[in-house]
């Protein structure tokens, strides 16, 4: 299998002033990331264990990946994470979900598949079927949390606004940190994994 270059030319969508694209899988081994029971095989990263995070912290960025999920497949994206603790709770963890499997049934709208764990819910029927190749692409910047599956639009947030209503929830006060993967046990499988820093505009 092909592995991306390094650098990719940036897509002509993004902010103006933002950076090239950057691989941060090299489709050999785990350089840049941190922590345990992830493998690499045949040009792709399988979840074996619990979090693989980031060895650097992002603020504002696209973040691109491609995801495959298994039967009853549970894995998620932190972002923010400071890199302790849960990250669904010290930072933010966006679910990566097998939405059709009957096991998950009764979850709250939260807890689907593209939504802010228990934050904000994300609409449903964009997977596509167990076993196949999703793409997804998370855009953070500054308060502004967008998510797109398979080219559409699920999951759009403000973080602003969803700290008025959360004020207990650590995570959603931060603007910065990890960006990792939180394993649940479930095999899913990831590659062609891209990020574009964007321009701070915290002042």
């Amino acid at each position: 299998m092909k592995t991306l270059p390094i650098v990719i030319l940036l897509a002509s969508a993004a902010p103006s002033g933002a950076q090239q694209a950057v691989s941060l899988f090299n489709g050999r081994d785990l350089t840049g990331w941190t922590g345990a029971a992830y493998e690499v095989k045949d040009g792709v990263i399988i979840c074996q264990g619990k979090n693989l995070v980031s060895k650097k912290q992002y603020r504002n960025y696209v973040f691109e990946f491609d995801f495959l999920l298994p039967p009853h497949g549970n894995n998620g994206l932190g972002i923010h994470y400071p890199g302790m603790g849960r990250p669904a709770s010290a930072g933010m963890e966006l679910q990566i979900l097998d939405n059709s499997h009957p096991k998950y049934a009764k979850l709250k709208d939260s807890q689907y598949h593209g939504s802010i764990y228990k934050l904000k819910a994300a609409r449903r029927g964009f997977l596509k079927p167990v076993g196949k190749w999703n793409h997804q692409k998370v855009t953070v910047n500054g308060p502004l949390v967008v998510v797109e599956l398979n080219g559409t639009k699920i999951t759009e947030a403000n973080l602003d606004e969803l700290e008025k209503k959360n004020p207990k929830h650590k995570g959603v006060k931060r603007r910065s940190g990890h960006i990792c993967f939180c394993g649940h046990g479930s095999p899913v499988q990831l590659r062609n994994i891209t990020i574009v820093e964007l321009p701070d505009k915290s002042g």
